[in-house]
């Protein structure tokens, strides 16, 4: 039996995630979408063959009661609508960012307790095939301890992508790449890396019209030892997305640009430790590109074996803590522990904090 999803916001994420569900051949069905503008919300049900058309979530979960709502919509919006879902039984999906801030992440994992449902995170850079065994590898130690990484998200947006009002505002969007854009690369890096222990970050706004920063770069250890530079910018002309792991052993490295398959990664084997190269090779199972069909369908695995699904809130809390110390560590020039932002750091409540230098209404 199908799966029941409904979609919340017919945006252009949207239309990545019920590509990502037909993909699944039959796996799981679209029964409803909801969209405070209906005509939009018709349009959308239209070209995709969505049977029903809802103008708020608590109407659709009392006709629909899916089993999981993909939300789709922009970031100031993602904890109510996830709260909505977790009280009304069914699985909230909700796009990056999961929430807007440490608080609401908190609040959100909150109902989760009180409800006994799951809210989950979509971070899908980390279901490809290549991230998968790489995980594996660091796991039983194949390639030795890890060393050094760097992480890149180096994206073009000009002045038109920011003249959606939302785009480029603290309270609606909630920062700049590092929140928006940079995180998908992050979170895979966190994925495979494990436990960040700290970070020294700066962020500026070099040249978009927008509040939030249009770059960022941090240094960030790990409780391994591991020391990884991650660098987030919206106005770099070529665009690239890359990771570069290196061990002692061996040196493995990620590029593409919103999604990757095996053949975007390459391998290269400390000199006397040459077999590695093979145990790379051989480990690769059947390839599974990065992107929404590949979480949708270790969602779908989980769920059929009664475990919980990938990737939770208390597990993208990780990544959404170290967002908050970026901004912490960039605007307050100061080095940032993680789990240290708490109830009574500014940041705990807004990206924001006490202010970007750029703005001339900084808080105090």
């Amino acid at each position: 039996m199908a799966y029941r999803t409904a979609i919340v916001g017919t945006g252009g994420i949207a239309v990545a995630h019920i590509e990502g569900i037909r993909a699944l051949g039959g796996r799981a069905e679209v029964t409803a979408v909801v969209d405070i503008d209906l005509d939009r919300a018709r349009a959308f049900a239209e070209t995709w063959g969505i049977p029903r058309v809802h103008a708020s979530v608590d109407e659709m979960l009392a006709a629909e009661k899916p089993d999981l709502v993909h939300i789709c919509t922009p970031p100031g919006s993602h904890l109510p609508l996830a709260a909505a879902v977790l009280r009304g039984g069914s699985i909230p999906l909700v796009e990056k960012p999961p929430a807007m801030t440490l608080a609401e992440i908190d609040e959100a994992i909150a109902v989760e307790r009180e409800t006994g449902a799951q809210a989950v995170a979509v971070f899908q850079q980390r279901f490809g095939s290549g991230a998968v065994r790489l995980r594996q590898a660091v796991a039983d130690g194949s390639f030795g301890r890890p060393l050094v990484a760097v992480c890149s998200t180096l994206w073009y947006r000009d002045a038109d992508y920011f003249a959606v009002p939302w785009r480029g505002n603290w309270d609606i969007e909630g920062g700049g790449p590092t929140m928006g854009h940079g995180i998908h690369q992050f979170d895979l890096l966190l994925s495979i890396l494990g436990p960040w222990q700290s970070v020294r970050a700066v962020a500026a706004r070099q040249d978009r019209p927008t509040d939030t920063e249009d770059v960022s770069a941090a240094i960030v250890t790990f409780e391994n030892g591991a020391v990884a530079t991650v660098l987030n910018s919206l106005v770099s002309p070529r665009e690239t997305s890359s990771l570069r792991f290196d061990f002692e052993h061996a040196t493995v490295e990620l590029e593409h640009l919103y999604g990757y398959g095996d053949a975007d990664w390459r391998f290269a084997a400390a000199p006397g430790r040459e077999g590695l190269a093979d145990t790379w090779a051989g480990s690769s199972a059947a390839e599974v590109r990065s992107g929404h069909a590949a979480q949708f369908t270790a969602i779908f695995d989980a769920l059929d074996a009664g475990l919980p699904a990938p990737v939770g809130f208390d597990d993208a809390r990780q990544t959404m803590d170290l967002v908050a110390s970026i901004y912490a560590s960039a605007f307050e020039d100061r080095t940032v522990v993680r789990g240290s932002i708490d109830g009574d750091d500014p940041f705990y409540t807004s990206m924001l904090g006490t202010g970007a230098p750029w703005l001339s209404g900084a808080r105090a």
